[in-house]
């Protein structure tokens, strides 16, 4: 059967976007170890989860673990059940959301300005410097920020027709966002739509919406079970440690020492949009001219609470800002038609591939400023891997990127594209791989010879949830005793007596402890 001219047209941006979700998001999903904290620590407590069979409270190294909900867990234990124990399963659950999350905002956009503009804003969403990174990651939030697109998506979709399966829509996503972070996935959409009844003057609307009895009930029944059970098998412990440590206490103070300044996220947003950067400025400069249609300035009001949001709070973490991204991309798009002097927009992600090319050559500058010795040691290690072959790639990569945008005819999302997957490509397989063995692959290493051999380890100074995972063992944290197996960097070393190394590579050690008693 033939396709008619307008279906093709339809069908050909979704396959595009398919590609780019295929290559950005699952292309070498499992192909590097887990990165600590977090992946490890969510990895670690859905094994736990699996081998107790226990699948209403979440267990790290053999302890309560109230961080996050549930619904990632149930998701992570399903694909690891499907798939095996590897990092391809564990990060499935992430990639797979993403790619609903990329569909959304293409379905969203597509309705709204059109399928060129649509098909842009997912190109900037998939390729993106941390949507990329994020979305690979097994964590949590590739799954929120799904649920918080598809809620903020029907808000919208109800305030302009008055749906009742948007506003049913809006309500079931935030219930899974709940399931999946906490609070935040109903703050976000019920302080952003509040905003922007009240611009629109409709205030009565919003709470004729947001007090609809059916769509309450919708809601608590997909959170209340969980969160109830959770309450009657922890008590106050789930409410203490959930609810005011990890939520109330995340945005009054600085928690596990994650701080920063009120401008905390400008260079995080800037280096984030990476190739993108350049339109992200594009948005900024035609801004006034956006603003005068009311999608963009529910986009709009969206980025501003986010943004302002967490810039108060006391806890500050790059990802948070994505949250705020995904208005952002549609932004860009919308704004595409108003970019004047597109090669400049090379600059930034050409001077970013640069800046990683000249490592080489910068870490033999910047190391003898170093004290720590375990920050030495990985840097001695990056210099190892990181020879020519490394410069010459992303010199090459940084000239690619450049020269895309004299290349004439091209329209501004295959521009776009071309120097997105360019980027992505340098990341997902050159950069990230070169982290992930200079900083994760010691750990899974020491982890895979500690269970062959049986060990019973101590974490000293140190927090590796992956060596639980990959070890499949529970290891104290604390001060050694004389004979224990200890897990230390190359920095605690010297505070030891003649410890029998038993491995030790990119200043990540396993030793035996001759000690008496470590000095602190």
């Amino acid at each position: 059967m033939r396709l008619s001219l307008p279906q093709s047209r339809e069908l050909t941006p979704a396959l595009v976007l398919a590609l780019l979700v295929g290559i950005s998001f699952f292309a070498g999903l499992g192909s590097g170890p887990l990165f600590d904290v977090d992946e490890g620590a969510f990895s670690e407590a859905t094994r736990e989860m699996l081998v107790s069979g226990n699948y209403l409270t979440t267990y790290l190294n053999g302890l309560p673990r109230f961080d996050k909900p549930i619904l990632v867990y149930w998701l992570q234990a399903l694909s690891v059940k499907t798939f095996g124990m590897n990092e391809f399963a564990f990060r499935f659950p992430s990639a797979a959301a993403s790619g609903v999350w990329a569909g959304a905002i293409y379905l969203f956009t597509r309705r709204e300005p059109g399928t060129g503009t649509a098909l842009l804003a997912s190109v900037f969403m998939v390729l993106s410097l941390q949507i990329t990174i994020i979305a690979k990651a097994a964590i949590a939030d590739g799954l929120l920020n799904c649920c918080l697109a598809v809620t903020m998506f029907a808000v919208y979709r109800h305030f302009e027709t008055g749906s009742a399966a948007s506003r049913y829509l809006a309500f079931a996503a935030a219930g899974l966002g709940v399931l999946t972070k906490g609070p935040v996935a109903v703050v976000i959409p019920g302080a952003v739509s509040l905003l922007f009844f009240l611009q629109q003057g409709m205030l009565r609307q919003w709470l004729k919406t947001v007090l609809n009895l059916p769509a309450i009930l919708l809601f608590l029944a997909i959170v209340m079970p969980w969160y109830t059970l959770e309450y009657l098998d922890q008590g106050m412990a789930f409410i203490e440690g959930f609810i005011f440590k990890h939520n109330v206490n995340r945005f009054s103070s600085s928690l596990e020492g994650h701080s920063g300044s009120i401008l905390y996220y400008v260079p995080v947003v800037l280096a984030g949009l990476m190739p993108f950067t350049g339109m992200f400025f594009t948005a900024l400069l035609n801004l006034k001219k956006l603003l005068d249609e009311p999608l963009n300035r529910y986009l709009g009001i969206w980025f501003v609470f986010v943004f302002v949001f967490f810039s108060l709070s006391g806890t500050k973490l790059p990802h948070y800002m994505i949250y705020g991204y995904t208005p952002l991309f549609i932004l860009m798009a919308r704004a595409s038609q108003y970019a004047r002097h597109i090669r400049l927009h090379a600059l930034w992600p050409a001077t970013f591939l640069l800046l990683f090319a000249a490592l080489p050559l910068l870490i033999p500058v910047i190391a003898p400023t170093i004290d720590d010795l375990y920050i030495q040691a990985v840097l001695r290690s990056a210099t190892e891997l990181t020879g020519m072959t490394h410069m010459l790639l992303l010199a090459a990569a940084a000239l690619a990127t450049a020269a895309v945008t004299f290349v004439p005819g091209l329209s501004t999302a295959l521009r776009a594209a071309l120097t997105g997957i360019i980027f992505c490509l340098c990341v997902n397989f050159h950069l990230m791989p070169v982290a992930a063995r200079l900083l994760q692959e010691p750990v899974r290493d020491a982890a895979l010879l500690s269970k062959a051999r049986g060990y019973k380890v101590v974490m000293w100074k140190v927090y590796y949830p992956s060596f639980l995972l990959y070890s499949q063992s529970f290891a104290e944290r604390r001060a050694p005793l004389p004979g224990e197996i200890v897990l230390t960097t190359v920095k605690y070393l010297e505070r030891l007596d003649n410890p029998d190394i038993l491995f030790s590579r990119h200043g990540i050690v396993l030793l035996k402890n001759n000690d008496l008693k470590p000095r602190r």
